[in-house]
C-alpha cells in the first residue's frame, strides 16, 4: 500500500534532507519503521474532524510496526522488553477500561440511586444513604413503608405522613427536584459538552465504522456525560442509563488508548479497544459480561478480529467484577432484575409468547416511526434552539402526569422488577391482591382468583404504558443524557405482565379446557405472570433495536432466568420479523441516517443493477483534477488545493496518458509542502514536484521536492463495468475511503465513500444529499 522503505529496504526514522550527487532534494516521509510509529512530518497518517479513516492504509502501518519489533527483538534486552510490551500492551489497555468502567459505573449507580429517593424523602439519620439503606434494619418487615428513619418532605415540614396536605407538598417537591436536575443536567451539557447528549449509541456504531468526530470521544465528554447522566436519571425522565454507559466506556477506552502508542496513534487499532469498552458498558450496565461482548459484536463493532472478541470478554470480565465489589445493587445478585422463580415453562404457551413478540415489533415500530418524526421536527425547527426549555418543558410534564399514578411515579428499575417478580404473601402491591389461602408465608401464588386490586393495577399499568410510551418519544433525543434500554424493557414488561394476568385467570376459571386440562392435571404450577413480563421486555428491546442473539443472553443474564431462552428467543425472532416488515431501520440505524453519518451498514443489501461508470466523479467528459508525476510545480499543486477540496487526488504519468501511478491525500500534501518549505534549503514555489524514482536532468532552477514517499503506490482500483453491488461490497469489507475507477488502464475517475452512501440513498428513493460529511 502506502511506500515506505528507502532504496536499500530500510525504515525511514528521521526527518531529515537527503541530497544525492545530483543536488535534488528528497524531502523523505515514513508512516512506521520505529517502535512508536512516528512519522517524519506531524500530522502525517492523522485524519481530519468528520473524515473516515483508511482502514487499509493504517493496518499496513502496524503490521510494518509490528515486523520492526520482532526484528529487532533478538538485539538486545531492552528491545525484548520493548516486544513483550507491545504484545502485552492491549491486555494491559483493556484491563484498565475494564477497571475503570467498573468504577465510573458504580458511582453513576450509587449517585443515581441516592438523587433518585431525594425527590420522595431523606434519610433522618444519615442523609447520605438512598431509601433502601436507611432502611435496612426493617427488610424482614412485610410493610416495607413502615421506616421510621426515612422521612418523606411532608413530616420534613412537620407535617402528617398521609392525608391531602402531605400529598400536595410530596407532589410539589418530586417536581421541583425533577426540575432542578433535569436543568443542571440540560445546562452542563450545553455549556460544556454538546457531545454528551443523547444515548450515544448511533455515534458509537459511526466511530467503529471508520469516521472520525473529535472530542465525542474526549475527557469533557466523559466527565458531563457521567455527571449529567446521573442528574437526568434522577430526574425521573422515561430514560435509561444503559445506553451511555456504552458511550462513557468507549470514552474512557479513548483516553486510555493513548497511554499505548500502538492504539492511540492508529486509528485502526484504537477501534479494537473501542470494540471491548462498548462490550465492557453493556456489561455494567446489565450486569451482563457475555451479552456485552455480543452486543459488541452484534450491533456496533464493524472491524471484529478474534483477538479483540477474546479482550473484549476480558474487559467485560473485569468491568462486571469491580462493579460486582462496589454492589450498587444492594443485595446478593450481581445483575439488576433476578428472578426467584425457575417454574418450567409449558409448551402451548409458545402462542402468547409469540404473539407477545408480534406486539412488541408493532410497538416498537411505533415508536421508532414517531420518534423520528419528532426528532426531525426538533432539528430543521426553531424548537432545536431552546434545548435547555425543551428539556424543563418535557421534565414538568412527565413529573406532573407521573406522579399520581403509582407505576409512573415509581424509578423504573423497580417497576421491571415488581413486574417481573412473583407474587407472594410478603407483596402488598395491587398486582399480588389474588385471593389467597396460605399456612406458609413463603408461598407462592401459583393459581388463584384475582382479587380487585389486580384488575385495578391493570388498569393503572395500561395508563402507565400509554403515558411512558408518549413521553419516550419525546424525551429520546432531547439534549440530555438519556439511553433507550429501559424504557423499551419497561414499556414490553407492562404489556407481557398484563397478558400474563389475562393468561393465569383464563388458566384458573377453564381448567377443563382442552387448551389447558392436559398440563393442568397436577393442580398445580402453571401460568407464571412474571415471565410473560420478561418476555415482553425482550419483545419490545428487540422489536426498538433489532438486536437478537445478544438480547436474548443479555436478558437472562438479566434475570438469572437460563430456563426461559427458548421462550425469549421465539419472541425475539417474532419481534425482528414484524419490526422488518413494517420498517426497515432499528432506532440506532434510524438516528445516524437522520444525522447523516456516513455509516454502511453491512445487514443491508445492495440490489440495484447501476456500473462503477455511473456513480463515478466526475462524469464522463468532464475534467478529472489530477496531479501528473513529475511536470508540476509547488505553485501548481498548491493552487490545485486551493481551487478544489477533494480529500486526495490520483497520480498518473501525464494528463494526454492519464495511466495512474498512485494516489496521495490532500492533507499529506499539505503538510509535506509546508515542512519542506520550512526545513529544506531553496524550495519554493517554481521548484518541481516529483512523485517518482529516478533523478530528472540538471536544470538551472530550485532543486525539485520529491514526495514519492506519500505516495499510495497500491490503491484500489476497478474498471468501470464493475458492478455497484461489488462496489458496495468493497467498501463495507475493505472498509475504503475511496477507489480509483480506470478503463484499459487509463485513470476515469474516483468513488468516495459518500458517492456510494448518495447513491444508495437515490436509489432507496431518499434525499442523497442528507450524507453530510466527508
Amino acid at each position: 500500500m502506502i511506500d515506505i522503505q528507502t532504496s536499500n529496504g530500510d525504515h525511514l526514522r528521521h526527518h531529515n534532507r537527503l541530497e544525492d550527487e545530483d543536488g535534488i532534494s528528497h524531502y523523505s516521509v515514513s508512516y512506521g519503521g520505529t517502535t512508536d510509529t512516528t512519522t517524519d512530518i506531524p500530522g502525517i497518517g492523522q485524519y481530519d474532524d468528520f473524515h473516515t479513516i483508511d482502514w487499509q492504509r493504517d493496518i499496513a502501518r502496524d503490521r510494518m510496526r509490528h515486523r520492526h519489533i520482532v526484528k529487532k527483538k533478538q538485539d538486545s534486552l531492552w528491545n525484548l522488553i520493548e516486544g513483550a510490551h507491545d504484545a502485552w500492551s492491549g491486555w494491559l489497555c483493556v484491563l484498565l477500561v475494564g477497571l475503570c468502567t467498573g468504577a465510573v459505573a458504580g458511582v453513576i449507580d450509587i449517585g443515581a440511586s441516592w438523587m433518585t429517593d431525594l425527590k420522595f424523602g431523606i434519610c433522618q439519620q444519615a442523609f447520605w444513604f438512598n431509601r433502601e439503606q436507611c432502611c435496612w434494619s426493617n427488610e424482614t418487615s412485610f410493610e416495607t413503608g413502615n421506616c421510621s428513619q426515612w422521612l418523606t418532605w411532608s413530616e420534613v415540614l412537620g407535617q402528617a405522613k398521609t392525608g391531602a396536605g402531605p400529598y400536595i407538598i410530596s407532589y410539589l417537591f418530586y417536581t421541583t427536584w425533577a426540575l432542578l436536575f433535569a436543568a443542571l443536567s440540560a445546562s452542563l451539557v450545553r455549556m460544556f459538552a454538546p457531545y454528551a447528549c443523547g444515548s450515544g449509541i448511533p455515534e458509537i456504531k459511526t466511530i467503529l465504522s471508520g469516521f472520525i468526530i473529535r472530542g465525542y470521544l474526549g475527557k469533557w465528554t466523559l466527565l458531563i456525560k457521567s455527571v449529567g447522566l446521573i442528574l437526568s436519571v434522577s430526574a425521573g425522565l422515561s430514560l435509561g442509563k444503559e445506553g451511555p454507559m456504552v458511550h462513557i466506556a468507549c470514552a474512557i477506552g479513548n483516553i486510555l488508548s493513548y497511554l499505548f502508542p500502538k492504539y492511540g496513534r492508529n486509528e485502526a487499532k484504537k477501534r479494537e479497544i473501542l470494540s471491548a469498552s462498548a462490550a465492557a458498558g453493556v456489561s455494567v450496565a446489565f450486569g451482563a459480561p457475555i451479552g456485552g461482548v455480543l452486543f459488541s459484536l452484534e450491533e456496533v463493532s464493524y472491524y471484529f478480529p478474534l483477538k479483540t472478541l477474546w479482550r473484549s470478554f476480558f474487559c467485560a470480565l473485569i468491568a462486571a467484577f469491580i462493579l460486582r465489589s462496589i454492589n450498587p445493587f444492594g443485595n446478593e445478585h450481581s445483575v439488576l432484575f433476578y428472578v426467584q422463580y425457575n417454574k418450567p415453562w409449558i409448551f402451548f404457551e409458545l402462542i402468547p409468547f409469540i404473539a407477545l413478540g408480534v406486539i412488541g415489533g408493532v410497538i416498537a415500530t411505533i415508536f421508532i416511526k414517531a420518534n423520528l418524526y419528532w426528532c426531525r421536527f426538533r432539528k430543521y425547527s426553531k424548537l432545536g434552539q431552546y434545548p435547555v426549555t425543551e428539556v424543563l418543558v418535557v421534565t414538568a410534564l412527565t413529573a406532573l402526569i407521573a406522579y399520581p399514578n403509582p407505576y409512573t411515579r415509581m424509578n423504573t428499575s423497580e417497576l421491571i422488577y415488581l413486574l417481573f417478580s412473583q407474587c407472594g404473601i410478603a407483596n402488598s402491591d395491587p398486582i399480588c391482591d389474588y385471593n389467597r389461602n396460605f399456612t406458609n408465608v413463603k408461598s407462592a401464588i401459583d393459581l388463584a382468583e384475582a382479587g380487585p386490586g389486580v384488575y385495578k393495577a391493570i388498569w393503572l399499568l395500561i395508563v402507565a404504558l400509554i403515558l411512558k410510551l408518549i413521553m419516550t418519544i419525546f424525551t429520546f433525543g432531547m439534549k440530555v443524557p438519556c439511553g433507550l434500554f429501559i424504557p423499551s424493557l419497561c414499556l414490553g414488561a407492562i404489556v407481557g405482565r398484563i397478558v400474563g394476568i389475562f393468561m393465569e385467570q383464563l388458566a384458573y376459571n377453564y381448567p377443563k379446557n382442552w387448551f389447558f386440562s392436559g398440563e393442568f392435571s397436577s393442580g398445580g404450577d402453571c401460568i407464571t405472570p412474571g415471565l410473560y413480563a420478561m418476555v415482553g421486555a425482550a419483545a419490545v428491546l428487540g422489536g426498538v433495536t433489532r438486536m437478537t442473539v445478544s438480547l436474548v443472553v443479555i436478558m437472562f443474564e438479566l434475570t438469572g432466568g437460563v430456563r426461559y431462552i427458548v421462550p425469549l428467543m421465539a419472541a425475539a425472532m417474532a419481534s425482528k420479523w414484524v419490526g422488518d416488515a413494517l420498517g426497515r431501520q432499528g432506532i440506532y440505524d434510524a438516528h445516524i441516517a437522520l444525522n447523516g453519518y456516513p455509516f454502511l451498514d453491512s445487514k443491508d443489501e445492495f440490489q440495484h443493477t447501476s456500473l462503477a461508470a455511473d456513480v463515478m466523479q466526475p462524469k464522463r467528459n468532464e475534467t478529472l483534477n489530477v496531479i501528473t508525476q513529475d511536470s508540476m510545480t509547488v505553485d501548481d499543486i498548491e493552487a490545485l488545493l486551493k481551487d478544489t477540496e477533494h480529500n486526495g487526488y490520483p497520480v498518473v504519468v501525464s494528463r494526454d496518458s492519464q495511466y495512474l501511478v498512485g494516489f496521495v491525500l490532500r492533507k499529506d500534501l499539505n503538510l509535506a509542502i509546508a515542512n519542506a518549505k520550512r526545513m529544506v534549503d531553496g524550495i519554493c514555489g517554481q521548484s518541481l514536484v516529483l512523485f517518482t524514482s529516478g533523478n530528472p536532468p540538471q536544470t538551472l532552477g530550485p532543486p525539485p521536492l520529491k514526495l514519492k514517499k506519500i505516495l499510495d503506490m497500491a490503491p484500489i482500483t476497478i474498471t468501470d463495468q464493475t458492478p455497484m453491488e461489488t462496489v458496495v461490497d468493497m467498501f463495507r469489507k475493505l472498509g475504503l475511503r475511496q477507489t480509483l475507477v480506470t478503463h484499459n488502464g487509463r485513470l476515469l475517475g474516483v468513488i468516495t465513500k459518500k458517492d456510494v452512501l448518495r447513491h444508495i440513498k437515490q436509489m432507496d428513493n431518499e434525499d442523497p444529499n442528507s450524507v453530510l460529511f466527508n
